[in-house]
């Protein structure tokens, strides 16, 4: 979401364009194997819409990005791709070193290297983008992390010292719903009226790539649709 973020304000910094349409979604049920205890239990389906327009005093906005290719096998579909197509091979069911069975064109994560990949990361992404706006945590309204292990979200918020009261958090209601969980977070959390202070917001999202890429907006006119849940 974060680095569709950015590539709609791209494009909306642009004469010509007035208002960019960011569609998000994924149905990450369709990839995980019911029989993957480590996944199956952790995904969910969301599709979000986000409305980016030009204007005058909407702030300023700031985005920092990084990606490793290096660790592209520790979150991965292994076949279906253009490097290895469907075939029968890739439908074949496997048991992996843990007990989970699972084919080839099913989601194979490695939990614990994404989650110490998310705790090398993201905090010091945080501490990049804040020096270059020249701002310090404490000027920080609101975080609003991708929504991936309640664990590593409070971990990131107490190793900055910043308030856990200001870290929203929705995964405990719809899992994580990978590119799709930080606008999802948002309307869960801020549709009420809640955090109204919004002058100084991050976005912070990690994971497949391995990605990772930390936002800074001002969402003191941002309006919020009502969450639709089926």
């Amino acid at each position: 979401y974060v680095y569709g973020l950015s590539i709609a304000y791209s494009l909306a910094s642009q004469d010509g364009i007035g208002r960019v349409l960011l569609l998000v979604g994924e149905t990450m049920s369709k990839t995980v194997s019911d029989h993957d205890k480590v996944t199956t239990p952790l995904f969910g389906d969301a599709g979000t819409a986000t409305l980016i327009e030009k204007g005058e005093g909407y702030g300023p906005s700031c985005f920092v990005l990084h990606s490793d290719g290096g660790g592209s096998d520790m979150l991965r579909v292994p076949y279906g791709g253009y490097r290895n197509p469907s075939s029968a091979e890739g439908f074949e069911r496997k048991v992996d070193e843990e007990g989970n069975i699972l084919d080839g064109e099913q989601l194979h994560m490695r939990g614990m290297d994404v989650f110490n990949f998310g705790l090398r990361v993201v905090p010091s992404g945080i501490k990049e983008i804040l020096k270059v706006l020249g701002m310090g945590i404490e000027d920080v309204d609101i975080i609003h992390f991708h929504q991936a292990n309640r664990f590593m979200t409070d971990f990131f918020a107490k190793k900055l010292r910043f308030p856990l009261d200001r870290v929203p958090y929705s995964l405990g209601y719809f899992g994580n719903t990978s590119a799709a969980s930080i606008p999802l977070n948002m309307v869960h959390t801020m549709y009420d009226g809640s955090f109204p202070r919004r002058r100084h917001v991050l976005m912070v999202g990690f994971g497949a790539g391995l990605a990772w890429g930390t936002a800074y907006l001002s969402l003191e006119n941002l309006r919020i649709s009502k969450l639709i849940e089926y």
